[in-house]
């Protein structure tokens, strides 16, 4: 395949990951390309390749290729992130956007990052940067996919540095604690947090009062205290939707 960055329809590269992607279009097909510059970068990506190889679900976007380097190499989707985060600011400008569609279909996509949750967990991975840069969303299609999920890991497994990466609007506290167990609780937490924020908007929230609960019930600053894992937390999740 010839992927040269040249060729490139469209560049990604003023992220602090040391990543740098793109998209190119190869006998008619679009690609998604993902490689690294740096030794963390690297790490990052042959990461991702052990989760995807690992973890299959319709609604995350996982590669086709991986080549020597590590490059990543996924099918293209078009859509908007909720959260283009660069080196230059956040532009959620998609965000808001959503947080504007019919509550249906806000409450079809949290359903459906749930669900990938629970093939998650169960292959034995917890979830590591998840935030709404994570998100892509087709307006068109109303659909939602997952991506760039490089730092899940299985779990749980003891922090060994002062903090995990992500986004503080995400994160639960027990990732910025040196020696902290991280695990089911953890995710549960990042879930809760994704409900909280894709129900939110500027006028206010817009869930019902029994999914703020779920929400703020997922969130609780003790982890003994929240849903005791992900599959108790969707099921909850569940019993808030309306009959179809």
């Amino acid at each position: 395949m010839e992927l040269s960055l040249d060729s490139a329809f469209a560049v990604f590269d003023a992220h602090d990951s040391g990543c740098v992607s793109y998209g190119v279009e190869v006998s008619g097909r679009r690609w998604f390309v993902k490689t690294a510059n740096t030794q963390r970068s690297r790490r990052s990506l042959l990461r991702a390749a052990r989760f995807h190889a690992a973890v299959r679900h319709p609604a995350i976007v996982r590669p086709e290729h991986i080549l020597d380097g590590p490059t990543l190499v996924y099918p293209w989707h078009d859509g908007s992130v909720l959260n283009h985060a660069t080196t230059n600011g956040s532009d959620r400008s998609a965000l808001h956007r959503f947080q504007q569609l019919p509550l249906r279909d806000v409450e079809a996509a949290i359903d459906t990052i749930l669900d990938a949750h629970l093939t998650i967990t169960a292959a034995g991975y917890v979830a590591v940067d998840l935030y709404d840069g994570c998100f892509l969303y087709d307006f068109d299609a109303r659909r939602l996919r997952l991506i760039d999920l490089d730092e899940y890991r299985p779990g749980p497994f003891t922090l060994d540095t002062d903090r995990l990466p992500g986004s503080r609007r995400y994160m639960a506290p027990e990732e910025f604690v040196r020696g902290a167990v991280i695990d089911r609780h953890t995710t549960v937490y990042t879930l809760g947090r994704t409900i909280h924020h894709l129900l939110d908007s500027a006028p206010g929230w817009r869930g019902s009062h029994h999914q703020q609960q779920v929400a703020v019930r997922a969130t609780t600053t003790t982890p003994a205290d929240r849903y005791p894992d992900v599959a108790a937390l969707v099921a909850a999740w569940r019993t808030t939707l309306p009959n179809p």
